[in-house]
């Protein structure tokens, strides 16, 4: 028989208190411009001073890592006992991406709240979940230090796994100036049984029903970069060899839809919510999983438009031309183009099939003019979610304890984390960052958007289901 969640054994008032903290450590962080590219280097060092000085008030030990002077990373440690195995890592990333201001309501780094909203860069991606977690492990080091121990040293009370904390330099330019490198310069600090991450368990409605999407899976990503080769000519004579014209015919060629392919998760996914749901949703999503003719009708009638392109992404390969170059004057035709194509592979499919799918796409005539050169590989990462003993069900029961009308799934996310550098080290990964959002807010449109925003009341619902998580599996 399951116990009662640890959660209930903390009073109202404290709880309330730990929201608050919560709420002020995640502005504080969004106030800290931690922007990937660094320009100037120094804001993820200073968003990993803060943490390692968040972390000595507590008692707690830290080191901070910097793998490129001025861009750190965190890592700490809390000890069980020793007896319940390999430590429960809580993984998370400082830094964010740009954000110009001119469309924002408000300041994107004042971190500003207004009517229940916290807005700015990171409220989303990911600053939200890293204070989550700062603030676990600040109750957790309170609970040692009221059974007058030392969270410096001793056990906490309770706890039978170590419990650590790795937040990273790097993650949304690759992780290679962060997690890649603590994997291969610091594997203790990383190693563990399994991993809570970004991206996950935050509220979906589906008509009447909240769906807790869990990410168990992301996509592989590959980079090309092709060279289109023309003949250079003059403007006023066009030529069919221009390379920007042979550069657009690839753009149309490579964007059209790939077929699609349910993988092993996102099968799950949708068993699992259709057993959910009733009425027209039910049906709806069954057409969906079914695909053939009618699979983008369903999409466009299921739901908002960037959760409708999140689920189709999630069902194919797909490539998508991102960035081109070309030319050097109006009036002279360019004898070459440069295309960069990103492409985010299902598991299953390697990345020498994708080179192979480009050349099949661009037909003989292209390819026989295109140079493919590889910019960047990573592999799709699975983690498995039907051990009984492992971190999934402990997942799913705490998400049920405290919303008992919602329904956690397994999910696959379309783009890629830090997971992919714990692959090596053997540590299944989850993204897990547990949001109650109200109903009509398109979360998945905030990643790296204008009025980037988290909901007051979600913190206040996802801070004790993650302290349960991490009691409950590490108890």
């Amino acid at each position: 028989m399951t116990s009662a969640p640890a959660s209930r054994g903390i009073s109202e008032e404290d709880w309330a208190a730990a929201h608050d903290r919560l709420v002020e450590s995640l502005r504080d962080l969004i106030r800290i411009p931690s922007i990937n590219p660094p320009d100037p280097v120094g804001p993820e060092l200073d968003a990993a001073n803060y943490i390692a000085d968040a972390l000595g008030d507590l008692g707690i030990p830290s080191t901070v890592h910097e793998a490129v002077p001025g861009r750190g990373s965190v890592t700490a440690r809390l000890r069980g006992d020793g007896s319940g195995g390999e430590p429960l890592l809580l993984l998370s990333h400082l830094d964010v991406v740009p954000a110009p201001p001119d469309r924002w309501t408000h300041d994107p780094f004042r971190a500003t709240v207004d009517d229940g909203w916290i807005y700015g860069r990171g409220a989303v991606d990911m600053k939200n979940l890293l204070a989550m977690e700062l603030e676990v492990l600040r109750l957790l080091a309170g609970e040692a230090r009221a059974a007058g121990r030392d969270p410096a040293s001793d056990p906490i009370p309770g706890l039978r796994r170590d419990v650590l904390l790795a937040s990273t330099a790097d993650e949304e330019a690759g992780g290679f100036a962060g997690a890649a490198w603590l994997a291969m310069e610091h594997p203790e600090t990383l190693r563990a049984a399994a991993a809570i991450n970004e991206a996950g368990a935050v509220a979906v409605h589906v008509g009447e029903r909240r769906l807790y999407p869990i990410a168990v899976a992301e996509k592989g990503i590959t980079v090309y970069r092709l060279t289109f080769h023309g003949t250079w000519g003059h403007g006023s004579m066009p030529r069919p060899d221009n390379a920007i014209r042979l550069a657009a015919e690839a753009v149309a060629r490579l964007a059209a839809p790939m077929p699609a392919r349910l993988t092993p998760v996102m099968q799950a996914f949708f068993d699992g919510a259709i057993e959910a749901t009733d009425g027209e949703g039910r049906q709806l999503l069954r057409a969906l999983a079914a695909g053939g003719d009618g699979a983008q009708e369903a999409l466009a009638a299921l739901c908002s438009p960037v959760y409708a392109r999140a689920l189709d992404s999630l069902v194919r390969d797909t490539i998508s031309p991102t960035v081109l170059h070309g030319g050097l004057k109006y009036n002279v035709i360019p004898g070459e183009a440069v295309l960069d194509i990103d492409v985010r592979r299902l598991p299953g499919s390697s990345e020498p099939d994708m080179e192979a799918l480009v050349r099949e796409r661009l037909g003989p005539d292209l390819a026989a003019v295109t140079d493919i050169d590889l910019v960047i590989t990573s592999e799709a990462v699975v983690a498995s979610y039907d051990d009984p003993d492992g971190l999934f069900p402990v997942l799913e029961a705490v998400v049920r304890e405290h919303d008992p009308g919602g329904m956690p799934l397994p999910i696959m996310v379309p783009f890629g984390t830090d997971a992919k550098h714990l692959l090596d080290l053997g540590v299944p990964t989850f993204g897990f960052s547990p949001l109650r959002q109200p109903p009509g807010e398109t979360y998945l449109d905030r990643y790296h958007g204008v009025d980037e925003r988290v909901s007051l009341d979600g913190l206040r619902w996802g801070l004790p289901v993650l302290y349960d998580a991490v009691r409950r599996f590490c108890g």
